[in-house]
């Protein structure tokens, strides 16, 4: 342990000192571009590099505007290519103290042949860019996502975790909301899980993280908001790309997709079809031990869970876009997913008495058999009032769910001897439908040069219906099980508002917002034979305030500032709301709670820039009523259910540097040191927790030729407490190689937990007469290998007589 966390301070004294000697300060580029009449050229694609090397590239809009902020000293080059005309290439910009900012003149593209040939720029973007309300992460600069998945990517992202059963944390605090391109998934827990297993990284473009989002964004989630954005073209013509990939464990996985895009005239058409093979184990020891009031020892449960998965998952976003005029837009997307997967979980118990003498035998064989739909339809339409940006978006949205699971749950018991005591078989059905409806308009508008003013306004309704009809099979008799059976009916209306002022200056910005929502649920526990029916209903207002501050300490920005605060609820997911029993196996139950309430979050950060390289980041947050999961024994069986654990301290220090060592080598590297500090009243009296955590992510990545690059990674977790639970320390070691097989396909090989140490352990405190502790490992130690190619042609409009010019106006591609 002193020699890995000694070799982590090395590596950062490493980077302390690079940064001490590095001269790179930072600047600006900026320019307008132009089509062949004079008039505003959008969606030209404008590329920057230095030293050969691609450092960004962007789009522009109507306005034709393009800019590259925090530049370091040094000579660069501005690419620019568009529809139907040549290449066009500056000279050498130097961006020195004397020349910090440069104002490129307008820049005219001359109309040539009508088929563009295809312009191949070569370099890698930056692994992470950061902006005054959030960090974004480029997913294709590291070679180590190909032929992943969604959840492989957020765990590689800086201040992301990603926990044993797929739940994601920021910065040490729980309750992350994941958005898909600004839109909420509404999913948790196992179904979330399996949605961004499912999710190829192949369709992945950036990770938004925000810790604080602005005023725009839902307020839902004490973690912030994770937004993930896809992959669309924005170039005329049809093109698309494939993207193969293998993965190689223990067992075999797959992760495919297919994309394409179709612009002409005022039409867009867009698609993306996904398709993920999943085969994977968890293989979980889970180990009790049963104490007298004196605390000697009662008896002993040991048990090993062998979970073994097999799905197949399509996933499906298409939809098109129509440009009524060069200001007016409609659109229209669909989405779908269906999951069809078996779990089967081969378990053996063995109980022993106080002197470890066996007593029984437990096995049971729980299968269950899911079939899982999502759809979606959204409507949305843009306006542009002018060219200075003040624009109006409204959006429909309708989102279905359907989930319907099959359990069969044999159990046998044996004495000492395996002779058979008695067996018996659960099986259960249970259906889940979600339908949710949303609507919102937001609305933008420039206050001059420097000040913008957004506000917008927002409706959800949600009805959730879940049931569950559980059966018990002994000595041939088949009975209803009320006490498991449920029948949980929900209904959910936000109502919601805000507000949003910024400014953008040469070296003060700022950000202010405020949102109001208005949350109005009940819920309805049916009743059975055994059962009488519940129900309740609450009302609760809510405003929050956002604020950031961003301050360049010098002209040249080599030292920036930034401080930001905020507010979030979050509110308690739909499923842990139903009060009913579901059986993981015969001595494990988790159980809902309708009497959770949401929890508020306000955290504070203060962040360093320096020569926008290294960010040194202070964070602060204090959680009311956090909802945890916690753990309870009566009678020797585990009860699993969240609670409002009551008060929560998370305070950390980050840095998140990327360094270029040479022109051959670049790290990127990510720490984290925190301290969580939880207190509760807890069914075994009042408890506190109190614990620290380190957690480190470095990733060298090597450009050996034009066409190989190369990529070593590591990981590490150390010991984290967490209410209940103290989890124990985790690492992993990969790497990862790239060669350019042509300027349209790639192939690429990585090497994922090359040692195999990514094994997850813990310990479960704070039980009534029982000590407890498990260790589960997984199938990590893969080999992927992933082939892409991108195909098309883009292609120009024909030219048109000088009277039908305004008619040609209109039919440019915007967006």
């Amino acid at each position: 342990m002193k020699i890995k966390i000694m070799a982590f301070i090395a590596i950062w004294m490493f980077i302390a000192l690079t940064f001490v000697q590095a001269q790179l300060p930072a600047s600006k580029i900026h320019g307008r571009i132009l089509d062949a009449s004079g008039k505003n050229l959008a969606f030209a694609t404008v590329a920057i590099l230095k030293d050969s090397v691609l450092l960004k590239t962007a789009f522009t809009e109507d306005d034709g505007l393009f800019s590259f902020d925090q530049l370091a000293y040094g000579k660069y080059l501005i690419k620019i290519s568009t529809v139907g005309a040549p290449t066009y290439q500056s000279g050498p910009l130097v961006v020195d103290a004397a020349h910090p900012i440069i104002t490129l003149p307008d820049i005219k593209m001359e109309t040539g042949a009508t088929n563009l040939k295809e312009v191949t720029v070569s370099g890698q973007k930056a692994f992470v860019e950061r902006k005054i309300d959030r960090t974004v992460v480029n997913v294709d600069a590291l070679i180590s996502n190909a032929g992943t998945t969604a959840l492989d990517v957020l765990s590689k992202s800086p201040g992301v975790n990603v926990d044993q059963n797929g739940a994601i944390s920021l910065k040490g605090k729980n309750g992350v909301a994941i958005f898909i391109d600004d839109k909420p998934t509404y999913l948790s827990g196992a179904d979330l899980e399996s949605y961004l297993r499912s999710l190829p990284s192949s369709s992945l473009d950036q990770i938004e993280l925000m810790t604080n989002p602005p005023a725009k964004y839902d307020a839902a989630g004490n973690g912030g908001v994770i937004n993930i954005k896809t992959k669309k073209t924005k170039i005329s013509g049809f093109n698309g790309g494939i993207n193969l990939s293998l993965n190689q464990g223990e067992l075999s996985r797959s992760n495919n997709s297919f994309n394409f895009n179709y612009r002409k005239d005022k039409l867009n058409v867009f698609g993306n079809l996904s398709y993920n093979l999943n085969n994977s184990f968890t293989d979980l020891d889970l180990n009790r031990k049963y104490k007298n009031d004196d605390g000697s020892a009662k008896s002993y449960f040991n048990q090993n869970s062998y979970f073994r998965r097999h799905g197949n998952t399509f996933n499906l976003k298409t939809g098109l876009d129509y440009y009524a005029s060069d200001k007016t837009t409609w659109g229209m997307v669909f989405t779908g997913m269906n999951r069809i997967s078996k779990q089967v979980n081969n378990n053996t118990s063995n109980l022993s008495n106080a002197g470890m003498q066996l007593d029984s035998v437990i096995r049971a064989e729980n299968i269950d058999q899911i079939k899982y739909q999502n759809a979606g339809v959204n409507i949305n339409y843009r306006h542009k009032f002018n060219n200075a940006g003040k624009e109006i978006t409204l959006d429909a949205d309708y989102l279905l769910y359907r989930n319907q699971t099959t359990q069969t749950y044999y159990n046998y018991s044996y004495l000492p001897n395996m002779a058979l005591k008695y067996e018996d078989i659960l099986s259960g059905s249970l259906p889940s439908d979600i339908d949710i409806y949303t609507a919102k308009a937001d609305y933008s508008n420039p206050l001059g040069k420097q000040w913008k003013l957004d506000a917008g306004a927002k409706l959800a309704y949600t009805k959730t219906d879940n049931a569950a009809a559980y059966f018990n099979t002994a000595n041939g008799k088949t009975s209803a099980d009320y006490e498991k059976s449920n029948h949980f009916l929900y209904e959910e209306n936000i109502n919601a508002a805000y507000l949003n002022i910024s400014r953008e200056g040469k070296r003060f910005s700022l950000q202010a917002g405020l949102r109001y929502e208005n949350t109005v649920s009940k819920g309805n526990q049916l009743g059975n034979l055994v059962k009488s029916d519940s129900s309740f209903r609450r009302t609760y207002n809510s405003l929050f305030p956002t604020v950031y501050f961003s301050y360049k300490l010098d002209t040249a920005g080599n030292n920036q500032l930034g401080l930001n605060y905020g507010r979030r609820i979050d509110r308690p997911y739909y499923q842990d709301l139903n009060p009913f029993f579901s059986p993981l196996d015969k001595f494990t139950y988790y159980v809902g709670n309708p009497f959770l309430k949401p929890s508020f979050t306000q955290s504070i950060e203060l962040s360093h820039t320096f020569k926008s390289k290294i960010t040194t980041t202070f964070s602060y947050s204090w959680v009311k009523d956090e909802v945890n999961e916690t753990i309870e024994i009566l009678n020797g069986t585990y009860y699993s259910r969240p609670a409002n654990v009551g008060k929560t301290r998370v305070a950390s220090v980050s840095v998140n540097a990327e360094i270029d060592l040479t022109k051959w080598l670049k790290l990127n590297a990510y720490a984290e040191f925190g301290k969580i500090v939880s207190k509760t009243d807890f069914y075994t009296g009042f408890l506190v927790t109190n614990g620290s955590f380190f957690r480190t992510s470095p990733n060298l990545q090597f450009k050996l030729s034009g066409t190989w690059n190369a990529e070593l990674n590591a990981r590490y977790q150390s010991k984290l407490s967490s209410v209940q639970f103290l989890l124990g320390e985790v690492h992993e070691f990969g790497a990862a190689v790239q060669k350019k097989l042509s300027p349209k396909s790639t192939l690429k090989l990585t090497a994922n937990d090359i040692f195999r140490t990514r094994v997850f352990n813990g310990v479960i405190n704070n039980l009534a007469a029982t000590e407890a502790n498990w260790v589960n490992r997984q199938d990590s130690r893969s080999v992927v290998l992933s082939y892409s190619y991108r195909f098309g042609k883009a292609f120009s409009t024909p030219a048109k007589h000088e009277s039908s010019g305004a008619d040609a106006e209109k039919n440019r591609v915007k967006n």
